[in-house]
């Protein structure tokens, strides 16, 4: 089997462990089909063996003893928000942290647990009613995990950093079904990797956070540019960010106009660029930077005003409906260069565009507190290099439009490739196999140690279900 294979859909599993206190849900039985969807809802055309839903921490270890004990891989579901769909591949046995959704906020130390399954806005909603925030993702629906275990980025990674950067400390499931925590003392090692090196090493079932005093308000919106405007916007977007304060965050998407009541009619189905500003200090100097930014070109649309964090940070979850089908690629680039703008123009111009689907490319804006504060070597998540990222973003319903974006995803990561850097943040963009794996966290000797300490937590490699790093000596 492969490293990233299904596990065979034979097996039931009948002999599940009957002490088991949650819902263990087979094909045919009521709830399973609700149970398996995830985001990418290519992951519901091959359904799991069984889903063991668990009430507590254990159950988790109940479920990872039980594949101990027969050397079964397992697939594990958080919020299910990977575009992979490594949450629920066909056959496969799965352990569902969605049931664990404890928030504990302590306003005193600015310190939050939260557990496996918690998701990004209820994250934000605990932290907000002590004017705190956790620096996390940017749709609500994301679970807490996934894009911590990943790296975690947003619109504050420049003013706080990455989630890793913010993360203090792991509460983890080994496979063997021991209960470890890891933190910067104990287990330093496997705390290391887990702040990006992904679900490889046990299952995290509780993560403790840094929180930072922020909010109520801030200042967000779309600023819409006609396509025509697009590569000359673009091309003044390093050096007014390279002046920018830490405050802002920034991203910039390449797609076509939504049929919205804001969008002017003329403008529906044709290629724009949205930069959307995401400011968190001062009031006054908000509004100055804003004006500059839109000041780059002749927007059609601004929408930038004093909003919500809340608001803020779920007005991206239209752009992002679950259980469509998806595909994502990404990488990190060294600059926003006239080549790479003219390469992003190019590819979005080839989209098939076809009706009832999402497309964009997005271009994120690094710099601040996640390029500068922390040292590549201090954690698994890489960023060495890095001053901006890229992304796709396509989302469709209809399986017959699965070939035709594969195709544009697959020729849109060759048209980057001369552009990109070998390192990437791995929670956007899907697996692109073990030559990508083994650069993707940066350095030949940061693969190694990852590769170390997966074969001292995992050695067997049962959680393979992931952008998979194999056991050193494997």
């Amino acid at each position: 089997m492969s490293p990233t294979g299904s596990t065979p859909t034979s097996p039931t599993h009948s002999d599940f462990p009957a002490d088991f206190r949650g819902t263990v849900l087979r094909p045919g039985d009521d709830g399973y089909d609700q149970a398996r969807a995830v985001f990418n809802g290519r992951a519901a055309d091959h359904g799991p063996a069984l889903i063991a839903r668990c009430a507590d921490e254990d159950d988790v270890a109940t479920a990872l003893r039980y594949a101990s004990a027969r050397d079964l891989p397992v697939a594990v579901r958080s919020g299910g928000h990977g575009s992979d769909g490594h949450a629920m591949p066909g056959g496969a046995l799965v352990i569902d942290l969605s049931g664990l959704r404890e928030i504990t906020v302590d306003p005193d130390t600015r310190t939050v647990r939260a557990q496996a399954g918690v998701l990004l806005g209820e994250l934000d909603a605990a932290a907000q009613e002590y004017g705190l925030v956790v620096p996390s993702g940017t749709v609500t629906t994301t679970g807490v995990a996934g894009l911590t275990l990943g790296g975690g980025i947003g619109h504050l990674m420049r003013r706080f950093g990455a989630t890793v950067d913010n993360l203090l400390a792991c509460e983890m499931i080994t496979v063997d079904g021991r209960k470890v925590r890891a933190d910067e003392t104990e287990n330093p090692d496997l705390f290391w990797a887990l702040r990006g090196g992904g679900g490889n090493f046990g299952v995290v079932t509780a993560f403790e956070y840094r929180a930072h005093p922020l909010g109520p308000d801030v200042v967000s919106g779309m600023i819409v540019f006609p396509g025509d405007q697009a590569a000359a916007v673009l091309a003044q977007l390093p050096a007014f960010m390279a002046d920018a304060p830490r405050e802002l965050g920034l991203a910039a998407a390449l797609t076509f106009a939504p049929p919205l009541p804001a969008v002017p009619e003329e403008a529906y189905g044709k290629p724009i660029l949205m930069l959307i500003p995401v400011h968190t200090g001062d009031f006054a100097e908000a509004e100055k930077t804003v004006t500059a930014l839109a000041g780059l070109g002749a927007p059609v649309l601004n929408t930038v005003r004093r909003t919500t964090w809340l608001e803020t940070n779920s007005m991206l979850d239209a752009t992002a409906p679950y259980g469509w089908r998806a595909n994502a690629r990404g990488g990190y680039l060294a600059a926003l260069t006239a080549p790479v703008i003219d390469t992003l123009l190019e590819r979005l111009a080839a989209s098939p565009n076809l009706p009832g689907t999402v497309t964009a490319i997005n271009v994120w804006a690094l710099g601040g507190a996640i390029s500068e504060d922390v040292d590549e070597e201090a954690t698994a998540f890489s960023r060495a290099g890095a001053s901006w990222l890229w992304e796709t973003a396509t989302l469709w319903t209809q399986a017959e439009h699965d070939a035709p974006y594969d195709a544009w995803a697959d020729a849109t990561t060759t048209a980057m490739q001369p552009h990109s850097l070998s390192n990437a943040y791995i929670n956007l963009t899907d697996d692109q196999g073990e030559a990508w794996r083994r650069d993707v966290w940066g350095s030949g000797a940061k693969y190694r140690r990852l590769a170390e300490i997966k074969a001292e937590w995992d050695p067997r490699n049962l959680l393979r279900h992931n952008k998979n790093i194999a056991p050193a000596g494997a």
